[in-house]
């Protein structure tokens, strides 16, 4: 009995270390995945759809009610303002002004039969022949029948002018996008003014009224760059600027969205009245820049991976932490294209002057050390460091102001045929596009090991993301994923951006 526990502990023991010699091993080998750290250019747009539609598009109705008799213009017919366009049966319309100039002169003849009465009664009144009340009853009647004469005349003008709207005028230049009505249809105007045509003021100015997110319209700004194609010309691809941001919200399945106005040139009159546009306006762009790409920023190692020795370095150095990095905020020059002026390096921030950076923030960790009587935990510590860097950029920060401004757009005092007469109002410069964050990629020392390197990112495009500091150059290799062996699954993070506008997460997890 006792010989068998001895042969199963000897083989337990032999499964163990079999366990452990081959399962282990292989659960600890990894295969990594790398990309190098590479200059280029990076555009971040906003994208969004759109319709197409004209700068002017005006429903010609019917102030009165008839049946249509002529119809002068069709589809596509080009028209010009003045012209005669439809002609609705005047035969009522007619009667109605014989009826009215009957009344008025039956009013015309009661108003001369009161005048001569006021006359008579009036003079005999200065004469004493005539008393009182007699004479203010035939002034009475006089003032009645005058108003009178004047409301049959008002009647007459109003049924002539209803024969006039029986004929339909073209109100602008333009061609005829749309007919609702045949000849011989019955239109009633007494609700509300039925329409007869639709007619574009001038198809070779359009505009595209694009629906931006709530999350994305901050980032918009007149005068920006957009451009954008349609199902039917794939391969073209059109230019047009915004113009305008309306402020009016538009709630869509729950979502609040703003109407964005991009002004179009249509020259070659491709671009026709209805038309869906998949629209990317261009928010920022950085040329010839140091860029990572953004799956870098995203994975997150396994702890057996990373050098906890050059942690600890980090940590010593006060840089553990990325505190100071890159915390303030460069001034950014917008304009057209919103392209990042050439850094000279000597912005605030450790890529500036490490050592200086490095003596400025040894001076805060001293100081705040001293105040608390030379007795503070290292996580107390970093934290009061933190506290006051966030206090620091605050304060340079440059204030967002909201200002009204004076129409600057074409045509000064009439635009789309509204007179503007006051000032208009125009949200703020699109603010936060490409900012300083915090970010952290890793990178493969000469012990195998991974170690962290906190840099300052810009503008990120989805795919690769600016870098502003110096701790990488180009051709460096950073760590895009590691798999292993023994599981074959992925440790870094498979999410994708959701759009070109979405910012990869800065500075994620693992120690610090």
């Amino acid at each position: 009995m006792k010989r068998w526990m001895w042969i199963s502990l000897v083989v337990l023991v032999g499964f163990v270390a079999a366990y452990l010699l081959f399962f282990r091993s292989a659960k600890d080998t990894y295969e990594f995945r790398f990309d190098k750290v590479s200059r280029g250019d990076i555009t971040m747009n906003v994208t969004a759809t759109g319709t197409i539609n004209a700068v002017i598009s005006v429903a010609v109705g019917t102030q009165v009610s008839g049946i249509i008799a002529k119809l002068y213009a069709d589809f596509n017919s080009i028209v010009k303002e003045g012209q005669v366009i439809a002609q609705i049966d005047p035969t009522f319309l007619q009667q109605s002004v014989k009826d009215a100039s009957a009344s008025f002169e039956r009013a015309q003849a009661q108003f001369n039969d009161a005048k001569r009465v006021y006359e008579r009664t009036k003079a005999l009144f200065e004469k004493n022949l005539e008393s009182q009340v007699n004479y203010d009853a035939a002034l009475t009647a006089f003032e009645s029948n005058k108003a009178a004469l004047k409301q049959a005349q008002a009647t007459v003008e109003r049924a002539r002018i209803n024969l006039a709207y029986a004929t339909i005028y073209a109100p602008i230049n333009g061609v005829v996008i749309d007919r609702q009505v045949n000849v011989g249809q019955t239109v009633a105007a007494s609700f509300s003014s039925p329409t007869l045509y639709t007619i574009a003021n001038d198809l070779h100015k359009m505009q595209v009224l694009a629906t931006i997110d709530e999350s994305d319209i901050g980032q918009i700004s007149v005068g920006q760059e957009a451009t954008f194609t349609v199902d039917a010309y794939p391969d073209d691809t059109f230019s047009g600027t915004v113009s305008q941001i309306r402020l009016a919200p538009v709630t869509i399945q729950n979502v609040v969205n703003y109407t964005v106005v991009v002004d179009v040139d249509n020259k070659q009159l491709k671009l026709m009245p209805g038309m869906t546009a998949s629209v990317k306006i261009l928010v920022g762009s950085a040329q010839n820049v140091l860029r990572v790409p953004n799956m870098a920023l995203r994975f997150q190692p396994p702890s057996d991976l990373i050098d906890s020795t050059a942690i600890k370095e980090m940590r010593q150095a006060g840089m553990g932490t990325g505190m100071g990095m890159g915390m303030g905020r460069e001034g950014r020059q917008r304009g057209e294209g919103m392209t990042r002026p050439e850094r000279s390096g000597g912005g605030p921030g450790p890529q500036g002057n490490p050592e200086a950076w490095r003596a400025r923030m040894s001076a805060i960790r001293d100081s705040i050390r001293t105040a608390h009587g030379g007795e503070m935990a290292e996580d107390e510590l970093r934290a009061a460091v933190r506290k006051v860097m966030d206090k620091m950029r605050e304060d340079s920060k440059p204030p967002v102001v909201t200002v009204v401004k004076p129409s600057t757009r074409a045509g000064a005092n009439t635009r789309f045929g509204v007179q503007i007469t006051f000032p208009e109002y125009q949200k703020s410069d699109a603010s936060g596009v490409g900012e300083r964050q915090r970010g952290r990629v890793w990178i493969r020392n000469a012990k195998g090991q991974l170690q962290p390197v906190f840099i300052v990112t810009g503008l990120s495009d989805g795919r690769y993301t600016e870098i502003i500091t110096e701790e990488l150059k180009d051709g460096d290799q950073v760590v895009l994923g590691a798999s292993s062996n023994a599981s074959s699954q992925s440790t870094q993070s498979t999410s994708p951006l959701t759009g070109s506008q979405q910012r990869p997460p800065m500075g994620g997890g693992g120690p610090r």
